[in-house]
């Protein structure tokens, strides 16, 4: 499938923001392996969460979803049962990781696998503190997937976690669950912290600080309701829209505001931004409203330091990076190289395709603006995120902007197209 874009002459409205994907996620899985009935509302209808529920079918839990309630019966400590076959994790990396850690200490064996996307992305970083703790990982290659966790009886760790990742945060976390004794996780944890905050919400005890999280194994998990708010990732392409485009005005509502995923609303202020935040819900997530003007922007640096807060939305920051005065350089994102594509370079690629010009780095990239963007034949790579970062780009080209493989918004945000063009007809 293929959408076209042309240029917008305002960008107006409150659209409804999908539910986070990271919560989401984490609802069902923590409701899975609680002991009795949990409730997530509001889950995301995206392909990733999907492929989540469908391995705990799997792997025997019952969930059933009506209107925007989504019910999972746990398992407790029943147990997982035998899967007829191998798991299948589609496109979504988070599934994967996380249900790593999930079954690394149950007693069951089984084989994870995923579409062409998801069997190149590298898993050895995650399998690798699994084993330290004593899984058993069979991977292709010794770092893809597909691979066969053979779980037991595995024990606590302390790890310096090299990686801001929290998928492998979370996969250890999980594990730890199942662990005897005390799991310490210490260096690169600043990432997301949705899995920290949520275990409280069920009823585990889990002490974190800036610097080490400490978590006891052998607890059990009370069910509990998770309100899914708004994903700031998902947020953020509206908010760049907005604060590109002339005439502009923007208001969203329960939108996650956690202090992890909102590095691109700070960059975006510190670019000049007429952004607004109002927080209305502080437990077990920050959530409230954003607000969003047309203003100028001006280049930045954005630091590694920052890029955990931000990794999702650097495709977006690009684009407006080109429209913005002077210069935008990112460092400290490689990791944008092993997502659902090398996002590196299919930002160049794309970006030069609409006649801007960009310097790329091993880990990031520096582009000076303002630009012309002229229309031209996006790639979509099959990767959500730079599907929607070009059709944001084709709001402030001149001519049409088509994108190819436009479907894989799916991933995240199934409706994201029908928004969009209610946004732009005003």
């Amino acid at each position: 499938m293929k959408q076209t874009i042309t240029r917008a002459l305002n960008f107006k409205g409150t659209p409804k923001i999908p539910g986070d994907k990271s919560i989401s996620h984490r609802g069902l899985i923590l409701g899975a392996l609680a002991s009795g009935k949990s409730e997530v509302i509001d889950i995301l209808e995206g392909e990733d969460v999907q492929s989540t529920a469908r391995c705990l079918r799997e792997l025997g839990v019952t969930i059933t979803k009506k209107d925007n309630v989504t019910t999972i019966e746990g398992i407790g400590l029943k147990g997982f049962q035998n899967p007829k076959g191998d798991l299948d994790c589609g496109n979504s990396g988070t599934t994967m990781r996380v249900m790593m850690g999930v079954l690394a200490g149950r007693n069951i064996t089984e084989t994870l696998t995923g579409d062409q996307s998801l069997v190149r992305r590298p898993m050895k970083r995650v399998s690798e503190p699994l084993r330290l703790m004593g899984a058993n990982f069979e991977l292709t290659n010794e770092n893809f997937a597909p691979l066969t966790v053979t779980g037991g009886k595995i024990h606590g760790i302390d790890y310096d976690l090299k990686i801001a990742s929290a998928q492998i945060k979370t996969a250890i976390i999980m594990a730890a669950l199942t662990a005897e004794g005390r799991t310490r996780i210490l260096g690169e944890i600043g990432s997301r912290d949705h899995t920290e905050r949520l275990l409280p919400h069920f009823g585990v005890k889990i002490e974190t600080s800036p610097t080490e999280i400490n978590i006891m194994g052998g607890q059990t998990l009370t069910p509990n309701v998770v309100k899914v708010p708004g994903d700031p990732s998902t947020a953020a392409f509206w908010i760049g829209a907005a604060s590109m485009i002339h005439n502009s005005t923007l208001e969203l509502e329960n939108i996650s505001l956690n202090e992890t995923r909102i590095g691109c609303i700070r960059v975006l202020q510190r670019m000049g931004a007429a952004i607004d935040t109002e927080i209305t819900t502080e437990k077990p997530e920050p959530v409230g409203k954003v607000r969003v003007k047309f203003a100028s922007l001006q280049g930045v640096t954005i630091s590694k330091e920052e890029v955990p807060s931000l990794i999702d939305e650097l495709p977006l920051l690009a684009v407006i990076a080109s429209q913005a005065n002077g210069v935008t350089e990112v460092h400290g994102a490689e990791e944008l190289r092993v997502k659902e594509s090398d996002r590196l370079e299919a930002i160049a690629s794309n970006l030069r395709a609409m006649g801007g010009t960009i310097e790329v780095f091993p880990d990031g990239f520096r582009i000076e603006g303002p630009q012309k963007l002229h229309g031209a034949d996006i790639q979509s790579v099959h990767d959500h995120r730079i599907a929607m970062a070009f059709s944001v780009a084709g709001l402030v080209a001149t001519g049409e902007t088509t994108i190819h493989d436009s479907e894989c918004v799916a991933i995240s945000y199934p409706g994201f197209y029908e928004a969009l063009k209610g946004l732009t007809e005003k």
